[in-house]
């Protein structure tokens, strides 16, 4: 009897080496009996547009892929269908591959990161004050989701003020919110405060004050490695009570929605989390 051939996914962006993608998805298909490869690749837009990447990739019969850094705009302007959550992050992580040939882009960031949050540092959002950090594509993923759980309010800070308030304005929402540049934040405790800029991934800081921390707050950056990230330092260094929590489950998070997606299954992220982070600390 021969073996049926595995579905083919993959994870494309540049660089793409440093992907964990391929075995979180790895360890979700142990997990739940899923017979799928999943790879990750390189999309060099000196030799491929992303465009001519994608069609490639379809024609070699992959069923979905994974769109990370930088194409996550292309991937937005390239789908065919779109999920609401993709139209208003107007930003895509994920295709799906459709037997008629369409391509349908999702995006799955939020829900990761509400997921982490709520579930696995058992912080509901509904009625509290939150902090974000940032205006750019990693924030732009995640608002709708965010919105949806209904917060008390949601301010968001970014060194450029008009980009935040530009961003602030696309939602449609009944919480309130408001934005600033970095020097016009409100100065008093915030209950969840999230970091999307990618300030720690070079070891900064981004300039805000530490007037914003609470000793009750979950402090939150959407990077992740080894060790603490210098944000979740700096909060610790101001207020040691606080919760302080990196972004390895929402990376797991997001990459168990897009599973969902494509194989009609939920993973259970726990185990999977602390086998990646077992992996990183060990590397």
């Amino acid at each position: 009897m021969s073996q049926i051939e595995p579905d083919k996914y993959a994870v494309v962006g540049d660089p793409i080496a440093h992907s964990k993608s391929p075995l979180i998805h790895r360890l979700f298909a142990q997990q739940t009996a899923q017979n799928i490869r999943y790879e990750a690749i390189r999309i060099d837009s000196e030799e491929l547009s992303f465009a001519q990447a994608i069609e490639q990739l379809k024609q070699e019969g992959f069923k979905g892929l994974n769109i990370t850094v930088p194409y996550k705009v292309d991937a937005f302007e390239q789908a065919n269908q779109l999920t609401a959550r993709a139209q208003v992050a107007q930003a895509v992580n994920t295709f799906v591959f459709e037997a008629d040939g369409q391509i349908l882009g999702d995006n799955t960031d939020g829900a990761g990161l509400v997921l982490d949050i709520e579930q696995n540092a058992k912080r509901p959002f509904k009625d509290q004050r939150v902090l974000i950090i940032g205006a750019g594509g990693a924030v732009q993923g995640i608002l709708q989701p965010l919105l949806a759980k209904q917060p008390g309010r949601v301010h968001i800070a970014n060194r450029t003020a008009k980009r935040a308030q530009v961003l602030g304005e696309r939602f449609d929402t009944s919480v309130p919110m408001s934005a600033s540049g970095w020097d016009a934040i409100p100065l008093e405790p915030f209950d969840i405060i999230i970091n999307g800029t990618s300030a720690s991934l070079e070891g900064k800081l981004p300039p805000i004050s530490e007037k914003v921390l609470g000793a009750h707050s979950l402090v939150y950056d959407m990077m992740y490695g080894a060790q603490p990230t210098v944000f979740m330092n700096w909060a610790k260094q101001h207020q040691p009570n606080c919760q302080t929590l990196d972004g390895l489950g929402m990376l797991v998070g997001q990459a168990a929605e897009s599973f969902a997606l494509w194989r009609g299954v939920k993973p259970d992220i726990q185990p999977v989390i602390a086998a990646v982070r077992k992996l990183i600390q060990s590397n």
